[in-house]
């Protein structure tokens, strides 16, 4: 009875997962035959189902933005090289529309899921094989029932479905953490003629992003342009407690002022990164330098930014007994300043610090830094895969 009520229980399990999805979707089983499909690639070419004669083939969806794929995709790529000389062929397909991803899913990822980001991410990644595009129709992900990048499908030289699910088990991008090699294994057998030890895993990454996301994603953009914008005055300790940072986020701390014209080009983009940033470990502290009495020329000026706190660290913030992360400093002297926040500061507008927890300046810029660089520097420094606790 247990076992039945087990069964029962993942059975019902995996219809609510499967109607979840969009309509159209299909879910392979293994035996299947291999939905046929046509789809651009990177390197200009409309690739088939049947450009592909290996007497195995890995269909692979993929994503540029999930961490899940940055971290399994170097041993995909060595799968590849140890399989040199050998009739298995791989073809990566990422399966996303960009119009159903929310901003704060591009924290771990210089590069959205865009077709021209697509060459950009494979160029980065190694990619030896081709890689297609999905998202305009996603008629494949729906015909092969791509639950989440990565999903791995299979197949034999009859291209009938022999395994499905994760590349192997591991989520972060250390391979001595792999304990087992599903995919791999699958491949080795079928190169052998013989039977896969293990013909179906769950894939786990990023949610596929079906363009019928777009409405979620379109409420999320106006909450964002609703969010109350805050401004609270801090003295010199305030700041010096600020960069202690005894907490387990990075700290970006940028000064500004409405009358730096540079301040007031970068701001966009910091606050960009900010929002790019919000389901990680990272709050956007904003320092303004304009006198008091224009407080609310400052206040305007944010509110037009929507320097808006991320919802993820409003319990943060609650914790510390602060209101808010942006803030006009109302002390006189210059020489506190530059002391409680960064002794190495000479003391031009804008300037930018990076604080690990614990209080480390990692990284610091005077002057104006555009969007893309600073991205790829916090990303340098948090880095773009999933890591496991220190120990």
């Amino acid at each position: 009875m247990m076992t039945r009520n087990l069964l029962l229980a993942a059975a019902l399990l995996a219809a609510s997962l499967t109607a979840q999805q969009p309509d159209g979707f299909h879910e392979l089983k293994t035996g299947d035959a291999a939905p046929a499909f046509s789809l651009p690639g990177i390197d200009g070419k409309t690739w088939t189902l049947h450009d592909f004669k290996a007497d195995v083939l890995m269909v692979y969806f993929t994503s540029n933005h999930c961490p899940v794929c940055h971290a399994a995709e170097p041993r995909l790529i060595q799968l590849v090289k140890d399989m040199k000389g050998k009739s298995f062929e791989v073809v990566a397909i990422n399966p996303n529309n960009p119009a159903g991803l929310r901003v704060d899913e591009l924290g771990y990822s210089k590069y959205d899921d865009s077709f021209e980001e697509m060459k950009l991410y494979a160029r980065d990644q190694g990619f030896t094989f081709p890689y297609l595009y999905d998202g305009e129709t996603q008629r494949t992900a729906l015909a092969y029932g791509c639950l989440a990048t990565p999903h791995v499908f299979i197949f034999d030289k009859a291209r009938k479905l022999r395994y499905q699910g994760w590349l192997d088990d591991c989520r972060f991008a250390d391979a001595s953490l792999v304990k087992r090699h599903d995919a791999r294994n699958a491949v080795r057998a079928l190169l052998e003629g013989k039977p896969v030890p293990v013909d179906l895993t769950k894939p786990f990454g990023c949610s596929t992003k079906w363009m019928t996301k777009s409405d979620s994603v379109a409420a999320d953009n106006e909450k964002w342009a609703k969010a109350p914008v805050t401004l609270e005055d801090i003295d010199a300790a305030g700041i010096a407690a600020l960069v202690k940072n005894p907490t387990k986020k990075y700290r970006l701390i940028n000064v500004w002022s409405t009358s730096c014209a540079p301040c007031v080009k970068e701001f966009p983009g910091l606050i960009n990164v900010s929002r790019r940033m919000g389901l990680r470990e990272f709050e956007l502290i904003t320092l303004s330098l304009d006198e008091p009495a224009d407080r609310k020329k400052a206040q305007s000026f944010l509110e037009k930014q929507r320097a808006v706190l991320p919802d993820g660290l409003k319990g943060s913030l609650a914790k510390e007994g602060r209101k808010s992360n942006n803030y006009l400093y109302t002390g006189a002297s210059i020489d506190e300043l530059i002391k409680s926040l960064d002794p190495e500061w000479k003391g031009p507008q804008p300037h930018t610090i990076l604080i690990e927890p614990g209080g480390k300046v990692s990284w610091r810029h005077t002057g104006m830094i555009s969007e893309t660089d600073l991205l790829h520097k916090v990303l340098e420094t948090m880095t773009e895969t999933y890591q496991p606790e220190k120990k």
